[in-house]
């Protein structure tokens, strides 16, 4: 059997390619293509591990090629798709990519898909799609009221995925990840950003007041998250999957400056995010009951071994940084 992994050059795609493999024989596949265009987050270094495997091939191309995605997905089991635009920051200054790839791309893809025969589509959504709570976490039945073009674009794509299994019958299932980290995750995220910015000797840009929370989640349990989903997730339901390390980006600059050997006095205060959302939580109850999803990472193990990683692999991470000034 195929599977098509959409996004697979980029952080959490490639990550949970490396974790399927692990997987794919005790669940019949022997054919996975992963697709990418390597656009300016995707990278072939990710892929390098995956690659060496003779079950896999790959891809380059965009979600929004039709020639492309029917080609890939025509006699595919089932698709697992990452491909998207997320950096909130890019979706401000320019708008247009998020929703060509997010939303159009999305729906190519699923209109493959359904011509195909897919039967079945795990679909990658983001806990921003729901806007900003300031108590309580969000189930998966809550209305959606993004505030930034990412997310509303997702949001987008989100409603497309569960339009094609209302009307076509296509087999999809929607996760809702919170934020994740971990390796290999492009350094224009905060916890990358922060650390390769402390390994130059440079402040770390905290925005507004810096009490904005979010809820962290290792790339690691995301991918396992996923992996259950596309197992035994039920067609036409959405799964939160989160990680229940809530903290405020002042708290978490706090411990990245400890790790990296640093005070308070790197910080510099910006101008906050137009639009920021000041809390995101999510209640991954569901997944949990369903499907035995519980994080197995330790958050302090887990961010420690991120700082470790971007310390020992600057030649992952400076071509994309350049030198400091």
């Amino acid at each position: 059997m195929r599977v098509v992994i959409t996004g697979a050059a980029g952080f959490i795609g490639s990550r949970f390619t490396d974790m399927f493999l692990e997987h794919a024989e005790r669940l019949g596949y022997d054919d996975v293509v992963l697709l990418d265009a390597l656009t300016y987050s995707g990278r072939r270094e990710n892929m390098t591990d995956a690659l060496g495997d003779a079950r896999v091939r790959f891809v380059e191309g965009s979600i929004v090629d039709a020639g492309l995605t029917n080609d890939v997905l025509r006699g595919a089991h089932a698709v697992v798709h990452f491909a998207a635009e997320s950096h909130v920051d890019r979706s401000i200054s320019g708008a247009r990519a998020f929703f060509e790839t997010n939303v159009l791309g999305t729906q190519q893809l699923l209109e493959s898909a359904r011509h195909g025969g897919v039967e079945r589509f795990v679909h990658v959504s983001t806990d921003e799609v729901y806007g900003s709570i300031a108590v309580g976490s969000w189930r998966e039945d809550h209305v959606l009221e993004p505030n930034s073009p990412y997310s509303s674009s997702k949001a987008g794509s989100d409603l497309a995925a569960l339009a094609y299994h209302r009307t076509y019958g296509l087999a999809v299932s929607v996760t809702r990840c919170s934020n994740n980290y971990g390796p290999r995750q492009f350094p224009e995220k905060v916890i990358p950003l922060f650390v390769t910015n402390l390994a130059d000797g440079l402040k770390v840009p905290l925005y507004g007041d810096g009490m904005n929370v979010r809820d962290w989640l290792h790339v690691d349990d995301h991918c396992r998250g996923v992996q259950l989903v596309l197992e035994r997730g039920r067609a036409g339901e959405i799964y939160n999957i989160g990680g229940g390390i809530e903290l405020t980006n002042r708290d978490l600059t706090t411990r990245l400056l400890a790790l990296c050997g640093y005070d308070a006095s790197m910080i510099e205060p910006v101008t906050d995010r137009l639009g920021h959302d000041r809390r995101y939580s999510v209640d991954w109850t569901k997944i949990s009951q369903e499907l035995g999803y519980r994080p197995q990472v330790d958050f302090e193990e887990g961010l420690a071994a991120t700082v470790q990683w971007y310390r020992e692999n600057e030649q992952w991470w400076r071509p994309l940084k350049g030198r400091p000034e």
